[in-house]
């Protein structure tokens, strides 16, 4: 985080004489809060605040620092908001394309969030599990969990890997057992993901031994939440990335298979069109997007 934002952070703490309130107000967590004021007081070599179990209030050299630097800081958001309101770049609309699961549950809370920070743009989300061309159906961003792009016109940030696991019933194991090794899935009901080009293979390693095997079975959806409703009701294993399935594995839902075995890896990335800069709004949105998403999975 740049100089400025650290100190419009610990000015809004200031303010508000709580992380938690301030957290809420700059669209960020409470630990980012804390980590972003604590990094500054080590820069400084000063504790700017006292923190209590009821409250935080400023110290004597942080009540003098808040002093000088305020005008500041304002001074410069002033000029920041002047300037881009003449470029005409923080109004207007942003069109996303995302996939339906991780937009159902990961988008939300990101964009009520993005809503109160930055007021002036608006936000289209298209929730679709194709890969839609950014370009042709003018998009200004993608978020997509997959691998490397194919399309090199193109601009990706990867964000983080995304874990994958096979899973399913406990009812669906019980009734038919457990497999032992990747071979013993060609007896049971796999539920695929359907590309409309081929059928599903689900390639596992483990210790440099790679096996691959055909999900073969009743159905095949091109939606993760259609696949894990079906695992629920105890049609068969499924692979599917983590954050789908987590609430029903921890309930005892689904539980996981083959766990020493792992799929390739695959990440929650951002694709762009070939930009020569990247839109402003488009990367407020993108660094707003990978905080928010970096910091929930990681506490999760």
């Amino acid at each position: 985080m740049g100089e400025l934002e650290s100190i419009r952070t610990f000015l809004t703490v200031a303010e508000q004489k709580s992380f938690s309130a301030a957290a809420r107000l700059l669209g960020t967590t409470p630990a980012s809060v804390t980590r972003t004021v604590a990094a500054l007081e080590e820069r400084l070599g000063l504790q700017l605040l006292l923190r209590t179990t009821r409250q935080v209030s400023l110290t004597s050299a942080g009540a003098v620092y808040a002093a000088r630097v305020a005008p500041l800081a304002e001074g410069l958001a002033k000029a920041t908001e002047e300037t881009r309101d003449l470029q005409k770049v923080t109004t207007g609309s942003l069109r996303i394309s995302a996939p339906m699961s991780l937009g159902l549950k990961v988008l939300p809370p990101i964009l009520s969030q993005f809503a109160l920070v930055h007021p002036g743009t608006t936000v289209a989300v298209d929730l679709s599990d194709r890969f839609v061309d950014i370009v042709e159906e003018d998009y200004d961003l993608a978020i997509r969990i997959s691998g490397p792009p194919t399309d090199k016109s193109t601009i990706w940030r990867k964000i983080c890997p995304v874990p994958r696991v096979l899973v399913a019933s406990s009812g669906y194991v019980a009734i038919n057992g457990r497999p032992e090794r990747p071979e013993d899935l060609v007896n049971h009901q796999c539920l695929s993901y359907d590309d409309r080009t081929q059928t599903e293979t689900w390639s596992l390693t483990r210790a440099g031994a790679t096996r691959t095997i055909e999900a073969k079975g009743r159905f095949s959806v091109n939606n993760g939440d259609f696949l894990m409703r079906l695992a629920l009701a105890g049609e068969g294993i499924t692979l599917l990335p983590r954050f789908i399935v987590e609430d029903d594995l921890a309930a005892g839902r689904l539980v996981t298979l083959l766990d020493d075995w792992k799929a390739p890896e695959i990440w929650l990335t951002l694709y762009y069109p070939p930009y020569e800069h990247l839109p402003l709004k488009v990367a407020t949105f993108s660094e707003f997007f990978e905080a928010f998403v970096l910091e929930s999975w990681a506490a999760g």
